[in-house]
């Protein structure tokens, strides 16, 4: 029905302006704004962005609720599995260019002038006592307060986008090698905690609420040439946590960007992958609070994915026998 269809398109559609909104709002009563966004165009602008992206790639799945739709992978090719990332990285190149590549008036710093002496005094000469000196808690002549220390050099467009979205640390090495480290720690606990919460539900007599089979689009990742599938890792764990955790986080906080990154991952249609996502998406979250930058968070969060599309669902598929589906689909759970 065409009333039916307006309600699957306007309440995403609301729902992603009013999350535009939040982040704007949030971002002024933090300070975050940034400069450019003075012009009422530029902010305006950015505003509609976020919120176009928002649209597509995080509330657009809830329009699909109640509906059996599955995907057309015939007409799927590998540059369209790209397509939603490039999006999102558009929207940031664009959001922060509206915000940062502003004019700036060059400015030339000289040392403030010496204030006058007052009549009658004079600057003591070189080897006499001043008045601080000579004179218990006497005050500095005017002569003798040290010029204020130039403004600090602006930072550089480049090094203003990698602080911008989290990219700045000490050792991005050490980063990185933390979080291999900790994803590998946060692969076997969301693994576990899948399994577990599966086996509950079987106990509870709920077998009819898991996924017999995962859905059609993880199989068929699976399938691809091993650099492709190496490449949609990498683009996940360096593009989301970009977006969620290195833009939305600082913004919004960490509910919101934990809400948000779950419904993106909605489209899959499955509701129990959200205990998977759900636990992925706090501790990515909580391991950028700790660290005060992304880049373990992307080494935690491709490694995860590598992992899956690499080894754990294609084995499940392959050498599980009559069981390999139902197993892929507990196990792709949390892609």
């Amino acid at each position: 029905m065409p009333y039916e269809s307006l309600l699957r398109f306007a309440i995403p559609a609301l729902l992603a302006f009013g999350a535009s909104y939040v982040l704007d709002r949030t971002c002024a009563a933090r300070g975050f704004l940034p400069p450019g966004f003075r012009e009422p165009w530029r902010r305006s602008l950015a505003f509609l962005l976020v919120a176009g992206i928002l649209l597509v790639g995080v509330f657009a799945p809830l329009g699909m609720l109640g509906m059996d739709v599955e995907p057309d992978l015939s007409r799927l090719t590998t540059l369209r599995l790209f397509q939603l990332h490039m999006m999102f990285v558009t929207v940031l190149a664009l959001w922060f260019l509206l915000g940062f590549a502003v004019a700036r008036r060059a400015e030339i710093w000289t040392p403030a002038p010496e204030p006058a002496l007052p009549e009658g005094e004079t600057v003591p000469a070189e080897g006499v006592p001043s008045a601080a000196e000579g004179v218990p808690g006497g005050e500095p002549l005017p002569s003798e307060i040290p010029p204020p220390a130039p403004p600090p050099a602006p930072l550089s467009l480049g090094r203003q986008f990698l602080a911008q979205f989290g990219f700045l640390a000490p050792s991005v090495r050490r980063e990185i090698g933390l979080g291999v480290l900790l994803g590998t720690g946060a692969w076997v606990v969301v693994l576990v905690t899948i399994l577990a919460v599966a086996l509950l539900i079987v106990a509870m007599g709920g077998e009819e609420v898991l996924p017999k089979q995962p859905p059609a689009l993880i199989p068929w990742i699976a399938g691809l040439p091993l650099a492709i599938r190496a490449l949609i890792s990498l683009s996940a764990g360096v593009v989301e946590e970009t977006f969620f955790r290195g833009f939305l986080q600082p913004r919004i906080g960490i509910p919101l960007s934990t809400a948000f990154f779950v419904l993106a991952h909605f489209s899959y249609g499955q509701p129990f992958m959200l205990v998977g996502i759900t636990l992925l998406s706090l501790i990515y979250a909580f391991l950028v609070r700790w660290r005060r930058n992304i880049w373990a968070a992307i080494a935690a969060h491709t490694l995860f994915d590598a992992v899956q599309l690499l080894i754990v669902v294609p084995s499940a598929l392959r050498f599980v026998g009559p069981q390999g589906t139902e197993a892929a689909g507990w196990l792709g759970m949390a892609l």
